[in-house]
């Protein structure tokens, strides 16, 4: 690939970079800076497993995705990303709402157990960062027909971005007491 073809797609991937820094730090002030709003509706209770329903289907779409495309079915790849991405933004769309209203969950538990929620909550945090910015640059990539370059930052964003999805429902599963 010529070093003119990825300097063309410089733009796109900065973009990437700086929505997803947008993103974070919106975030961020959610959970941290911003108190919690007066007074919550109760259907947020209910966010929470609703987000842990959007993450799984994000993760089993991403799944199906890679293996269509290991299969050559480029539509059907295609289409089971676009899916993935929907499904990742309602799932993101869902936690900006709950975190709105209830701001940070402490854990509640203790021990070892703790140790191990923060563990694993502060990997789905990093890859959580890392996974965004980079699924965003694969995706424009890919929508601008750069195959090429969209190839190298899936083999390393789809990992990345499964990973996360993982850890982030087993995060709810540990915050909801079911593991």
């Amino acid at each position: 690939m010529s070093s003119s073809r990825s300097a063309a797609a410089r733009p796109l991937i900065r973009t990437a970079f700086l929505t997803s820094g947008a993103i974070f730090a919106l975030l961020i002030y959610l959970l941290y800076l911003k108190p919690p709003a007066a007074a919550a509706p109760a259907w947020t209770a209910s966010l929470p497993a609703m987000n842990a329903g959007w993450n799984a289907l994000t993760l089993a779409l991403v799944c199906l995705g890679v293996l269509a495309i290991r299969q050559g079915r480029r539509r059907l790849h295609a289409g089971l990303q676009i899916a993935a991405l929907t499904s990742g933004a309602l799932f993101l769309a869902g936690y900006v709402i709950y975190h709105h209203f209830h701001g940070d969950t402490p854990y509640p538990g203790t021990g070892p157990l703790r140790t191990f929620y923060f563990v694993v909550l502060i990997t789905h945090i990093v890859s959580s960062a890392a996974a965004l910015p980079m699924l965003l640059s694969a995706v424009l990539l890919s929508a601008t027909r750069r195959f090429s370059l969209h190839r190298q930052w899936a083999r390393v964003t789809v990992p990345v971005w499964l990973y996360a999805s993982l850890t982030g429902l087993l995060v709810f599963f540990l915050l909801s007491g079911a593991a």
